[in-house]
């Protein structure tokens, strides 16, 4: 499928939502390009899931055990982390950041294809653009029903093996610090589009099934008020948050150049959002958990919130264990 420039999609989510007409999109990390696709029930040429909602077609009894398949990471070295960590240090260091989202590609050997990945994949949202990448996100971006916009801002996992894992989670120390940030920030990007901003949920947490075992999830709910006619200006409400806040950092705009800096690549649909329009009501999602092929070779990109108390060798292990399958064993 051919790609449009982000500003023509939020155009074209403007006014097919003015029209109330279902659609779907989904905007790149910078900002620079993406996908609107009308009557996206009626199509296979992107498949997606989102808010229980799916074009994909039903696939039982797929071949091959999840054990008897590769999947094997071969993750950047440490060295190569460390770098990006300093210069994301000497940022936070000057005062230009306080929590940042950095992010590495890490090399995949694997026997699944793209394709099998989204229909295997066990997550709320799943993305397949066939040839460039798959995303099983656990993270809503926003909600918009009945003129309430919500947001789930996500910071937080321990594995659910580790005794009291909950405990642990909710009374970490960076964790908190991190979670705090984030949900200041959802709400000041929620200000900017919504009246009566709120936040109904601190903290909560939610219990995720991966190929190796479980997860916990921590997670806050943000909401506010959408005023007039609002469906003519979705666009504008998704666009008027992005980048999300939770895979870039705060304050925003000096965070997300001291990003660029770091990572030295560009980032892509990966921490981009996409979303599914039925005509009243948006649902959509950050792209984590995402899987790209770029010259023939598939990477799994993942990341992790930094703070002046990060620790870097903590990071690096952190955002290896990132790297999974999201397959029912």
């Amino acid at each position: 499928m051919s790609m449009i420039t982000a500003n023509e999609v939020r155009v074209c989510m403007n006014e097919a939502g003015a029209r109330r007409e279902p659609f779907l999109f989904g905007v790149d990390f910078e900002l620079s390009e993406g996908f609107f696709v009308s009557d996206p029930l009626g199509q296979q040429e992107i498949l997606f899931e989102a808010g229980g909602v799916t074009n994909s077609p039903v696939r039982e009894g797929m071949p091959g055990e999840v054990s008897e398949r590769v999947f094997s990471p071969n993750p950047v070295a440490y060295e190569v982390y460390r770098e990006k960590f300093a210069a994301v240090r000497e940022g936070l260091a000057r005062g230009d950041s306080f929590l940042l989202n950095l992010t590495v590609a890490t090399g995949l050997e694997t026997g699944w294809t793209l394709e099998e990945i989204f229909h295997r994949a066990r997550s709320p949202y799943r993305l397949l653009v066939p040839g460039r990448f798959v995303c099983f996100s656990p993270e809503i971006f926003v909600r918009v029903d009945e003129g309430v916009i919500s947001s789930y801002p996500m910071k937080g996992t321990i594995d659910a093996s580790v005794p009291d894992a909950g405990r642990v989670i909710l009374e970490d120390y960076k964790e908190r610090s991190e979670h705090n940030t984030i949900v200041d920030l959802i709400r000041n990007d929620l200000n900017r589009v919504a009246e009566r901003v709120d936040v109904r949920r601190f903290r909560y947490i939610d219990r995720l099934r991966v190929s190796r075992g479980e997860i916990l999830q921590v997670s806050s709910e943000v909401t506010g008020r959408l005023t007039g006619d609002y469906y003519s200006r979705l666009g504008e409400v998704v666009f008027g948050m992005l980048p999300a806040g939770s895979i870039s950092g705060a304050p925003k705009p000096s965070t997300l150049r001291i990003i660029a800096r770091a990572e030295g690549e560009r980032r892509g649909f990966y921490t981009g959002v996409f979303g599914y329009f039925d005509g009243k009501r948006l649902d959509s999602a950050v792209m984590i958990r995402y899987i790209e092929v770029r010259d023939g070779r598939y990477y799994f990109r993942s990341g992790g919130g930094i703070t002046i108390n990060s620790e870097c060798r903590a990071e690096y292990e952190e955002v290896l264990a990132k790297v999974y399958l999201p397959f029912d064993k």
